[in-house]
């Protein structure tokens, strides 16, 4: 069996039995095993159910540092209100867990990783300095990249620079870079009304639309392509409002660029007082995840050599609708985060995470694989040298 061949079993696996942020035991285990197998260096526990592996080259280098996210989702609350058409995607390997499911493309990012890390682990004598590899839990609450990084393990290690991929509706074949943009921030309030209050005018302050359907969203996701995104500055705010004991109306913003958010936070205290309301309590601001411009561009530039340039796209916007908590690895380190396309017209699989019905085509977990084990060793041997430059293990 090839590794692409294990890598996809290793995904079903993982796709029949999804667990849900905090409760990856399972999926941790059989990557921890993989690991061990591979010849690295195997931290358990780490922040919940965490992975961390090292694999040290045959000569002194930089650190770099490649996160992959292992939870699945309550697909009775984290799903888009798309319609359903009742098309099956994973006969033979769906989820065995009533109401929880891999429908955010988590179960190939853990598959990638795997296979990013037995790839150099079996070549490693073509590795110059250390390779870190983060299994993140609870990424879907934005709770456990926190979670690792309050134990210290990761900032131990010291990597320079932070990658990662996300599954998205690109084709299959592709990756997008993202230079400069990323994912919004995030911040929510608690807001009391009278009981005559109209908690639906809060959602009027929202300048963006969620897609309504699949083809909505790959228009939309598409859109971030168009060499014109790029040409003026790219602002978005994102207002989802709903009712609660009180009266209270709940209000969740994703912003971008994140410097807007305390004027937007503004407006919607400024629109509860004119229903006669004021915030009650507001949890601490998530922050956006900005992908550094130039390990962004410099991952584009490299893989357009060795994959060609048809295969490498370019987004010149912010896609305004979800949060990740990569942000904080990369608040430690520059970073960039890569679109992996999964989506396959012809097969019907349109690769648009949380979307009721998401599928991927598994072919796409070996071309993420080797354009990221190609990336990653490039940037050992030619990347910029940063401050840890030349630290290895025990120093």
């Amino acid at each position: 069996m090839s590794l692409d061949e294990e890598l996809i079993a290793l995904r079903r696996e993982i796709h029949r039995r999804p667990e849900l942020a905090g409760e990856e035991r399972e999926t941790a285990g059989l990557v921890a095993e993989q690991l061990r197998a591979a010849g690295l260096e195997v931290t358990t526990g780490v922040g919940g159910h965490g992975v961390v592996a090292v694999l040290d080259g045959s000569a002194d280098g930089p650190t770099i540092a490649y996160r992959a996210d292992m939870d699945a989702v309550d697909a009775m609350k984290n799903v888009l209100p798309f319609p359903r058409t009742g098309r099956v995607y994973d006969e033979g390997f769906a989820s065995t867990v009533p109401g929880v499911a891999h429908l955010c493309g988590h179960d190939l990012h853990t598959a990638i990783g795997v296979g990013i890390a037995r790839r150099l682990a079996a070549s490693s004598d073509q590795v110059r300095g250390r390779l870190v590899f983060v299994f993140q839990p609870a990424e879907e609450p934005l709770q456990g990249a926190r979670a690792m990084l309050d134990t210290g393990v990761v900032q131990r290690l010291a990597p320079r620079e932070f990658y990662a991929l996300h599954t998205s509706p690109f084709p299959t074949g592709t990756i997008a870079v993202s230079p400069g943009h990323g994912l919004p921030g995030l911040d929510q309030l608690r807001i009391l009304l009278p009981a005559d209050a109209d908690a639906a005018t809060v959602e009027a302050l929202g300048t963006v639309r969620f897609p309504q359907n699949v083809t909505e969203y790959h228009t939309g996701f598409h859109a971030l392509l168009d060499p014109e995104a790029g040409a003026s500055p790219q602002e978005s705010a994102s207002v989802a409002a709903w009712p609660e004991p009180g009266p209270a109306v709940g209000v969740l913003l994703r912003i971008w660029p994140q410097e807007h958010l305390p004027d937007v936070r503004a407006q919607v205290e400024r629109l509860a007082a004119t229903a006669g309301g004021h915030v009650a309590s507001q949890g601490a601001p998530f922050p956006a995840l900005v992908n550094s411009p130039e390990l962004s561009t410099a991952a584009g530039d490299y893989l357009s050599t060795t994959m060609g340039p048809e295969s490498v796209l370019r987004a010149r916007a912010s896609w305004p609708y979800n949060c990740e908590d990569f942000a904080l690895f990369t608040h430690e380190a520059p970073g960039a985060l890569l679109y992996l396309g999964v989506a396959n017209t012809d097969a019907g699989i349109d690769g648009a995470p949380h979307s009721p019905e998401f599928a991927a085509d598994e072919r796409a977990i070996g071309h993420g694989v080797r354009a990221m084990t190609g990336l990653l060793t490039h940037r050992l041997t030619t990347g910029r040298r940063g401050p840890h430059y030349g630290v290895r293990h025990g120093e």
